[in-house]
This record gives structure tokens, C-alpha cells and sequence, in this order.
């Protein structure tokens, strides 16, 4: 019988990661048995100090080289990731325990955004812009803005990282990148698919990708180093609270994706299915694991009853159980600190008031090192300081409303700012709450799930979620530099504003 450490060494065999990779201090765990897959090299601080060298000399050969060029290196990476997919996917669930076909899901984003970066590398463009002065031609340029930092969180080990390295190189900028200590392993791999895209493109410069595997410490020295000009960070408001301030006393600029408490209203004309629907899947996939999990419903009187009941059927027969098996629709929880978590929130809700189904560990009989939870419902009498705070696993808290304008008070009542829904057949709801006296979320959606699925749009959002923006629309900006420049072709000097300086 083949081994979940067997089998990874497999397939991290196939995706090309050398054996030296897996020979290390730090252990790699899969989250489907607490087992540990493999051992991993830590960075210390002279690998930290090679990557960014690298990274600044490579930054000064990659800026020059034109940007569709610089979009054939990510258009040959997601080459190699569509042929490499089955098993990168297969990697994202034995160590982030996602079910089979989000770890598949997960490779199509990287895929996604390589194709969307490869257009993008033709577009790069500013604007020409009508001056005062005759003879005189304004414009504004974009340029490289220098090696990019990234830190990534373990419930999206290479999506997150994908949209921000496919941009950062289309833009000119190499990337050094610091996985979660939890998911070390799809890094290496991702390290490996990319450095066979850079052997096909025959004159990548050395050093356009860096890995540095570590804790804390290796994200404090990317967050201090001058030569990073831009971090992205993913993770926990706490950790935002931790990194912000550094790369703030060094003018550095910061794209933070942090926690999200994200809601949906549900009002009278909803329609029912639907809603059940796409209120199972934001609540319950990935374990509840994802940063728009959704995690407060806040239901009309008029359909709670129904509602609730439905989803209470949902919660309670959805299958728990190995991501890899099929039928299963609920992995694990990443380990013992998010299980403990949870039991917390769901006791303090129970203190609060609250009434709750399902949310207990099965199968720890079986597989004491994992944590598999079924998801918790949890009708509450009012939006309390639980609820208010966001707990990364499977427990949506159900809120009972009566007005429109109270919904969208408790959909904005919290201290997150991501992404919020509206399940509704009335046009005037759902455009007041699009309106800007309505969600106050970076992502605001009608009648799907508190989801930023898509590439093409900019990913993020508002309050102590960080206000960065990752992925489409024009998130490229913050990873180049903006130059506005004005051209005299004339032989006179007419100033500005009407500025007469005459010398003689």
C-alpha cells in the first residue's frame, strides 16, 4: 500500500523538485493524517541575503528586456502548469487537504492568470494627456518597479502567489516568495515548473524566482529590506498589523490580502434553491478555510424558517472525510491550533446565546494527528463579539432581520472589509446594495456566494482587510512605477500657469 509520504515524494519526483529540496529541519505535514510528507531546508539569513541579491541583479537585466517578451516567459509557465496540473493538484491536497477538484481548481487559477498576464503584456500602457503649454506633448509612463516580495498563506498555497508572480513579471519585476510554513512543498514544486518554463525561454536572467522556506523571521527580513520596493502578504489581520508597519517606516509599498467575516443578506424574493445552494458551497468549501469564507447569514423573518431548516439538512449530511475520495466535499481543518479555534468560537457562541448544530471532530478514533470537523450552524440572537470576529473554520452564524437598511448595518458591523452577497430578486436591493451606501466590501455580489472566483477582476478588500488588490482589472499598476513626462518640441519656454521668468 502507498504511503501519503511515498506518495508525495512521487509525485514532487515527476513535478522535477531535486531530492536536495527535501533533505532539511523542517517538517511538511499533510493535514489528511497529521503524517509528515517530507523534510525541508530553512532558510537562514545568508540564503535570505543570496535570493534578494539575485533578485536585484536579475531585476536589472529582466526590466530592459521588452514586456511581450517578458509575457512569453509566463505564457511558457502556463504551459508547464497545464502539463504538470493533475499533479500539482494532486500536491495541494495531500499537504492543504482541499478536496480533489478544488486542488484542480486551485492549478486552473495559476493557469488563469498566466494566460491574463500574457495578454496584459501588451497593455501596459499610460496615457497621453492635453497640456497648456503649445509645442509641448505630456504623457505618463510605466516602468519596472523592482524585485516584489511574497508572502503566502497555506488555504491557497500557489493561486495567491500565481497572481501576484504572473503580474510582477510582466511588469518587469522578479519575485522572492516565502510560502507558509505549512505548505512548503507546493512551493518547491511550483519552483520546479517554473524553472523549466525559464529553460524553454532559453535567456530568463538567474534569480527571477526566489523560494525562501522559513517562519516569521524570513517575512520580517523581506518586510525590511530595502531591495523589495513592494510586499505582497496574505495571511491574518494580526499578521497585516505585524508586517504594515515595517514596510511603512521604510516607504515600501504593501499589497495585504487579510482576514475576511464575510456576509449574506437574504431577503424575501430570494429564490431558495439558489441560495441553499451557494450558501452550502461559501460556507462549508475548503473547510471553511478560505479568506471569503462565507461566515455571517443574515436572513429576512419571512424565510428564515425555511431557510434554516434547509440548511441544517445541508450541514448535517454533507460528507466529512479524505479530500481524495469521491463524494467527499469537507477536508480537513490544516491542523490542531484551527480545531482548537473552533471549539472556542463555537463554546463563546454557545455562551452568547447562540444555538448550534454540528461542529464536533470525527474520526479521531481513527486518525488521532488529523482534525476533521463537520461543519457548524449557529443561529444567534444578535451580531455579538464571536461573531464579529472571524474564526478560519467551517461555522456560519445565522441572524435574523426585518429591514434592509438593519441588514446592511450588519453586514458592515464588522471589523473586515472583503466580500459580502445579496440573495434578492428585487433590482432595487441589489442595486442599493451595490450602491455606496451599501456594502462596504471590496467584493460585493448578487446572488452567488461572497466569492472573488475570477482572475479578471481585482481581488481584495477594504478596512482591516488591508485595501490591497491582487489579479485583474489594474492591480499591474502597483507593481510598476509611474513617470509623467512632458516633451517641449518648440524653441520657445512658455511656463506653466501663466509663470512669466524672464532672465534677460
Amino acid at each position: 500500500m502507498n504511503t501519503l509520504p511515498a506518495e508525495a515524494r512521487e509525485v514532487l519526483a515527476r513535478l522535477g523538485v531535486p531530492a536536495a529540496r527535501l533533505d532539511g529541519p523542517r517538517a511538511a505535514r499533510t493535514p489528511l493524517t497529521g503524517e509528515v510528507l517530507a523534510q525541508v531546508p530553512e532558510a537562514g539569513p545568508q540564503d535570505v541575503e543570496a535570493a534578494l541579491a539575485r533578485a536585484e541583479a536579475s531585476f536589472r537585466i529582466w526590466r530592459t528586456v521588452p514586456a511581450p517578451r517578458r509575457g512569453e516567459l509566463v505564457r511558457l509557465f502556463g504551459a508547464e502548469l497545464r502539463a504538470a496540473k493533475a499533479d500539482l493538484a494532486r500536491l495541494v491536497t495531500l499537504e492543504a487537504g482541499k478536496i480533489a477538484s478544488e486542488g484542480a481548481g486551485e492549478v486552473q487559477e495559476m493557469i488563469d492568470i498566466c494566460d491574463f498576464a500574457t495578454g496584459l503584456s501588451r497593455q501596459l500602457h499610460g496615457l497621453t494627456i492635453a497640456t497648456e503649454r503649445p509645442d509641448h506633448r505630456m504623457m505618463e509612463t510605466w516602468h519596472p518597479l523592482g524585485p516584489v516580495g511574497v508572502i503566502s498563506a497555506f488555504n491557497f498555497p500557489v493561486a495567491v502567489w500565481a497572481w501576484n508572480a504572473a503580474l510582477a513579471l510582466v511588469c518587469g519585476d522578479p519575485v522572492v516568495w516565502k510560502p507558509s510554513e505549512k505548505t512548503p512543498l507546493t512551493a518547491l514544486a511550483v519552483a520546479a515548473v517554473f524553472a523549466r518554463a525559464a529553460a524553454r525561454f532559453g535567456d530568463a536572467p538567474d534569480g527571477l524566482l526566489g523560494v525562501l522556506v522559513g517562519g516569521p523571521e524570513v517575512g520580517a527580513a523581506l518586510a525590511d529590506d530595502p531591495r523589495l520596493p513592494l510586499v505582497s502578504a496574505t495571511g491574518s489581520t494580526a499578521m497585516g498589523r505585524a508586517v504594515a508597519p515595517r514596510l511603512a517606516a521604510r516607504f515600501a509599498r504593501a499589497i495585504l490580502e487579510l482576514g475576511g467575516n464575510n456576509a449574506a443578506i437574504v431577503r424575501p424574493s430570494a429564490n431558495l434553491d439558489l441560495t441553499v445552494r451557494a450558501v452550502a458551497f461559501a460556507a462549508m468549501g475548503t473547510a471553511g478555510q478560505r479568506c471569503t469564507t462565507l461566515r455571517r447569514l443574515i436572513v429576512h423573518e419571512d424565510v428564515y424558517g425555511p431557510l434554516v431548516a434547509r440548511l441544517e439538512g445541508a450541514f448535517a449530511s454533507v460528507p466529512v472525510g479524505d479530500p481524495r475520495a469521491a463524494g467527499t466535499l469537507v477536508g480537513p481543518l490544516i491542523d490542531k491550533a484551527a480545531c482548537d479555534a473552533m471549539q472556542v468560537a463555537l463554546e463563546a457562541a454557545q455562551a452568547e446565546g447562540g444555538r448550534v448544530a454540528g461542529g464536533a471532530r470525527v474520526g479521531c478514533d481513527v486518525l488521532p494527528g488529523a482534525y476533521y470537523v463537520r461543519p457548524a450552524l449557529v443561529e444567534m440572537p444578535e451580531q455579538t463579539g464571536t461573531v464579529a470576529a472571524e474564526t478560519f473554520a467551517p461555522i456560519l452564524y445565522v441572524l435574523r432581520e426585518n429591514d434592509l437598511d438593519q441588514a446592511i448595518a450588519l453586514n458592515n458591523g464588522v471589523g473586515q472589509g472583503l466580500a459580502a452577497s445579496i440573495f434578492t430578486t428585487d433590482l432595487t436591493e441589489a442595486e442599493r446594495f451595490l450602491s455606496a451606501s451599501g456594502s462596504d466590501c471590496g467584493i460585493a455580489n448578487v446572488n452567488i456566494g461572497p466569492s472573488g472566483a475570477e482572475i479578471g477582476g481585482a481581488f481584495g478588500g477594504e478596512k482591516e482587510t488591508g485595501g490591497g488588490r491582487e489579479a485583474g482589472s489594474d492591480a499591474w499598476k502597483s507593481y510598476m512605477r509611474r513617470a509623467t513626462n512632458t516633451i517641449n518640441y518648440g524653441r520657445a519656454l512658455p511656463l506653466a500657469q501663466g509663470v512669466i521668468f524672464d532672465i534677460g
